[in-house]
């Protein structure tokens, strides 16, 4: 695991995959960060209501070596938010919306953070040049991912990268079926567990077409499934008590796609301006 990465981060990411014990220690964990640094295996299993191989095994599933790791890693999480000169807490109340924008704030600022940190470059560089060779780039999504790949899919015409999205599901797989080795597939979900979109790679792959998987889990079957694999980041959970996808992190992951085939990508700039230019009699 990535030093880089926070506890905080790695728990909400993979939550929804969780079992049922299992979140009830990311809870305790999430509720008494302070705490478990002191802890031990035997003490945080009797407060989370579970087993010393419960814990254990839960470290090692969340990528640390072992419950030790976790503290070590959660330790230097604490020191730094100990260390902000504002004092935030993950409450959001209109009693109080100051301090509430701060906490909002505060975590939305640790979704990108950690979502850049989680990037590898030579990863990175890999989806890039796959989306610059593509015929035709698909931007897949399901529910409430779908606004990020419309936007996506914008953004890359923009550019002259023909890509195309949708809001339904049906018109999206029979796109794919009519794909080849010379497309690519940018899969985006949060858990990484959709049947629709599991279904949508397994005929991708049948079609020998290039895939690509942003979602906040990549252990989770569309990321293990996918070529590639860009992690997000969300701490949603922190703030609303229940799991529920940001949107924020994956349209970063979007704009950072967006920025860096701007500057590689061959008249780039021409296709922004032709662009801006046909649709500038509608901003009069």
């Amino acid at each position: 695991m990535q030093e880089s990465i926070s506890v905080s981060g790695v728990l909400c990411s993979s939550y929804d995959s969780f079992f049922e014990a299992e979140k009830k220690i990311a809870d305790f964990i999430l509720s008494n960060k302070s705490d478990i640094i002191d802890m031990t295996v035997a003490e945080l299993a009797l407060a989370s209501g579970t087993s010393d191989a419960t814990v254990s095994r839960f470290c090692r599933r969340c990528g640390f070596n072992g419950f030790h790791h976790l503290k070590i890693n959660l330790a230097k999480e604490v020191a730094e938010e100990r260390g902000n000169s504002i004092e935030v807490s993950n409450d959001i109340s209109r009693d109080n919306i100051g301090q509430s924008l701060q906490n909002i704030l505060a975590n939305k600022v640790a979704e990108l953070t950690q979502t850049i940190s989680m990037m590898e470059p030579a990863e990175l560089d890999q989806i890039l040049t796959m989306i610059e060779k593509a015929r035709t780039v698909q931007l897949v999504a399901v529910g409430n991912t779908i606004p990020v790949a419309l936007d996506g899919a914008f953004k890359f015409n923009q550019l002259g990268i023909a890509t195309v999205s949708g809001t339904i599901w049906e018109t999206q797989m029979a796109y794919t079926c009519n794909m080849g080795p010379e497309d690519a597939v940018i899969i985006i979900s949060n858990s990484g567990f959709s049947k629709r979109l599991m279904t949508l790679v397994a005929v991708a792959k049948e079609n020998h077409v290039p895939t690509i998987a942003i979602t906040n889990n990549p252990s989770s079957p569309l990321g293990q499934a996918c070529d590639l694999h860009i992690t997000t980041a969300t701490r949603e959970k922190l703030l609303l008590g229940e799991f529920c996808f940001s949107r924020v992190s994956a349209t970063t992951v979007m704009e950072i796609l967006y920025l860096f085939l701007s500057v590689s990508k061959k008249n780039s700039h021409d296709h922004i301006r032709r662009h801006e230019i046909a649709i500038s009699d509608d901003k009069k």
